[in-house]
């Protein structure tokens, strides 16, 4: 709901803290204290606060809006710490996206700044940290099970701005909500990726995800019967 806490530790798990009745855990995310927290809002606006001057994760934190002004309506869809150099991939869910640098997402304005532009009937993707632009690959996955795999480096860097097409998705499709991106992985070309459906899961990898490449902007291929319907997408961590 907008509630923001700060913790000294990497080894602070954010779903085992108590929240206010309603409310629940977001997204939690690493960097040292001298460093800004970089939000994203449901607008595709970033704001930037210090971490030094946070409330501590002992209580329950302080809403976001009394520290920064988004506009009314709008949620946070992502936090980014880390050096100005670092790389993030910002996406909506039209399927459209590119890189940014961490330093261009920073304001000191209350208001913030735009920095994703959003299709008409498109939300805020979560962003995705690139560690190696030039050899990492992407894996986009749309609700109806559709995967498509490319590198990183055909996707543009840019300060803002709506980006190129990640993956094929018809506007009328996505204006209905009947057709959308749904998840994106970042990961080393040697990475194995799951993907989740109910509470089965399927493993692929090397030449599993052959199947899976193209060109950025493809409509992307079926993934196999029973993982069609996709609940998330994530890189495997054994």
């Amino acid at each position: 709901m907008g509630w923001i806490r700060a913790a000294k530790g990497l080894d602070i798990d954010g779903e085992k803290l108590s929240y206010k009745a309603g409310d629940a855990f977001k997204c939690a995310v690493q960097g040292r204290s001298n460093q800004s927290v970089v939000l994203l809002d449901s607008t595709g606006r970033t704001y930037s606060l210090p971490a030094h001057s946070l409330p501590s994760a002992r209580g329950q934190g302080e809403p976001l809006t009394g520290r920064i002004n988004p506009p009314s309506g709008a949620t946070f869809a992502g936090a980014l710490m880390g050096e100005d150099a670092h790389l993030y991939l910002l996406a909506s869910d039209a399927g459209y996206g590119f890189v940014a640098k961490l330093e261009d997402m920073q304001s000191k304005n209350r208001a913030g700044k735009a920095v994703l532009t959003l299709p008409e009937g498109a939300e805020v993707m979560a962003p995705v940290r690139v560690h190696d632009a030039a050899k990492d690959v992407l894996v986009a996955v749309s609700n109806e099970g559709r995967m498509l795999v490319f590198p990183v480096a055909e996707l543009p860097m840019l300060a803002r701005g709506k980006g190129n097409k990640i993956i094929g998705i018809s506007g009328t499709l996505l204006r209905s909500r009947e057709e959308y991106l749904l998840g994106l992985v970042v990961m080393a070309p040697n990475a194995t990726v799951v993907v989740h459906s109910g509470k089965r899961y399927i493993k692929l990898k090397g030449s599993d995800l052959d199947a899976y490449r193209a060109e950025r902007g493809r409509r992307g291929n079926k993934l196999p019967r029973g993982f069609q319907k996709v609940d998330r997408v994530e890189i495997a961590t054994d």
